[in-house]
Parts: structure tokens; C-alpha cells; sequence
């Protein structure tokens, strides 16, 4: 098997979790995802089926979520499983949470929760908080290319938003940094990946009663899901490719850029990634 499956990964699981299952019904061990997702939450997971593994590097990531918020108290872990260390009685209004949306789009600085596996002097930091040691936290650059508010229920104080984002934003600490903007605090109560890169939920498949065939039949091809130029090899290019050597564009010279990645194909087979160096193309990936 090589390719992708767009897996819905249900609450409760680890992202390890749902990669061991699927390396048991497959019985291949080559398996691997495209990013995390907290056990508590649930949706799109990104899985790369055999030696699909080494185009992760090459896929777009992006994220899209949609998440609740419980306003009124904060939380170890800024999300339902952590220990309450405050509360407010304080209610909220809509417009309050409007007020501070507008602070959480575009470019950012974003301080992770302690309780996530960001290493720091070798050791995660879920590591340091369970050993009650005190780390500072780096802050880290992210871009929210969307907030919004969906709903929101006064009586409840919670609230929905829909977010679009960057690789490696912590929905959490949006949750938490919200709350304290609106002064009662707030945590992440559920949360659902709806993107991840080009996976949309409404694709994705569910891991319960799932079947080696039915995987066979899910696997996605890197040419459907990769957003690259594909130039088809002849069988003298196919063999230069194989062995890890340049090949000439020719006439084809002016349909790319240098410095631009495509995907090298021999019939329907993915064989390589290439990089474009003025009139050539070398090989960074090779697939037998």
C-alpha cells in the first residue's frame, strides 16, 4: 500500500492510538500521521500508508477547527480534562467576545499550554508540569487566517468558533487567552478538526469496523491529494529518476520555475519529487 487515508479520528484516542490500529488491520508497519490531535478531541487525521511517510514534508498544512468554549473558569491543561485553578461568576455577553476576536487574527504570539509535548532542554513539557517543575514557555508565531463567532449561549457562556489557522496553533490557548481577555476566564470544552491541509471532514472515514479492504479501497494517491505540477517520464527519464539522477526538461524548459518542486510520474506511479534547477530536474524523492 502507498498513499494517504483521511481518517475521522474519534475522542478518547491518541494520534499513536489510531496509527497502531491501522498498522493491525494492514499488518504494515510504515504508518504514520501528519499532526497531532489532543485525545479529547476528534476529526480530521491526516495517515500516510507505507512509503508515503516520506511525503509528509510535501503536504499543505493548514488547519481548520471548530471549537467550544466554557467561559467562567481556567484550567491546568486550558481544556475540559485539566484541574479548575479559577473562576468567575461574571457573565459574559456576546458582545464582549466580539470586542476581542479581532486581537486573535492574523500573525500572533502564542504561549503553548504546559500540558502539550513541546520539547524544551529535551524533556516535553507535559513532563515538567507533572513534576510540578516550573519552565518558561517560549512563545511562538502563528497566523489565525479566521475567527469567527458561531453561536453563542449566554446562559450556558459558552460559545462556538470556527477557526482557520497555521501548523502547530494551539486551539487551547486560544481558549484560555480569550477567556482572560473577557476577564472570567474560559477553557476548550470540545474541539473538531475539519481540515487538515486538503482532508475535509465530510471525506473523512470513521476507524470503527474498519477492514484491510475497506483501507485498500480508502487509500488516497499522492497525485490526487498534492497540489504540484506533474511532468510524465519516459522510460530513459524513469531510469535516470530510479537512480537518483538529473534529468534534462528540453522543450518543457519554460512550463516551470526554478526552485519549484513537481511530481515525477511513470504512468499512474508516483516515482519522485524533483526539484527544478534552471533546465534540469533533481530528484529529492525517489519511489521504486
Amino acid at each position: 500500500m502507498f498513499g494517504f487515508l483521511n481518517i475521522h479520528k474519534p475522542q478518547g484516542m491518541t494520534s499513536h492510538d489510531v496509527v497502531a490500529k491501522l498498522r493491525k488491520i494492514t499488518g504494515i508497519k510504515q504508518i504514520g500521521h501528519t499532526g497531532t490531535l489532543d485525545p479529547f478531541a476528534e476529526g480530521v487525521l491526516p495517515i500516510c500508508i507505507g512509503k508515503a511517510t516520506r511525503l509528509i514534508e510535501y503536504l499543505s498544512d493548514n488547519k481548520a477547527y471548530c471549537g467550544v468554549v466554557k467561559f467562567g473558569a481556567k484550567t491546568t491543561t486550558y481544556d475540559r480534562d485539566g484541574e479548575i485553578v479559577a473562576q468567575s461568576d461574571d457573565k459574559i455577553t456576546k458582545g464582549t467576545i466580539l470586542k476581542y476576536l479581532d486581537a486573535f487574527k492574523g500573525e500572533i504570539e502564542q504561549t503553548p499550554p504546559i500540558y502539550s509535548a513541546i520539547k524544551i532542554k529535551g524533556k516535553k513539557l507535559y513532563e515538567y508540569a507533572r513534576a510540578g517543575e516550573e519552565i518558561k514557555i517560549p512563545t511562538r508565531k502563528v497566523t489565525i487566517e479566521k475567527i469567527e463567532l458561531i453561536d453563542f449561549n449566554e446562559e450556558t457562556q459558552e460559545c462556538t468558533l470556527e477557526i482557520e489557522c497555521s501548523k502547530g496553533t494551539y486551539i487551547r490557548s486560544i481558549a484560555n487567552d480569550l477567556g482572560e481577555k473577557c476577564g472570567v476566564g474560559g477553557y476548550l470544552t470540545k474541539l473538531v478538526r475539519t481540515k487538515a491541509g486538503d482532508f475535509r471532514i465530510d471525506t473523512s472515514i470513521k476507524l470503527e469496523g474498519l477492514t484491510k479492504e475497506q483501507v485498500e479501497k480508502a487509500l488516497i494517491s499522492p497525485q490526487d491529494i498534492m497540489k504540484y505540477k506533474q511532468k510524465i517520464l519516459n522510460d530513459k527519464e524513469n531510469e535516470l529518476i530510479k537512480n537518483g539522477m538529473k534529468i534534462s526538461l528540453g522543450k518543457e524548459f519554460n512550463e516551470y520555475n526554478t526552485g519549484e518542486l513537481i511530481m515525477l510520474l511513470y504512468g499512474d506511479d508516483l516515482r519522485g519529487i524533483g526539484r527544478i534547477d534552471e533546465n534540469v530536474v533533481i530528484p529529492e524523492k525517489v519511489f521504486h
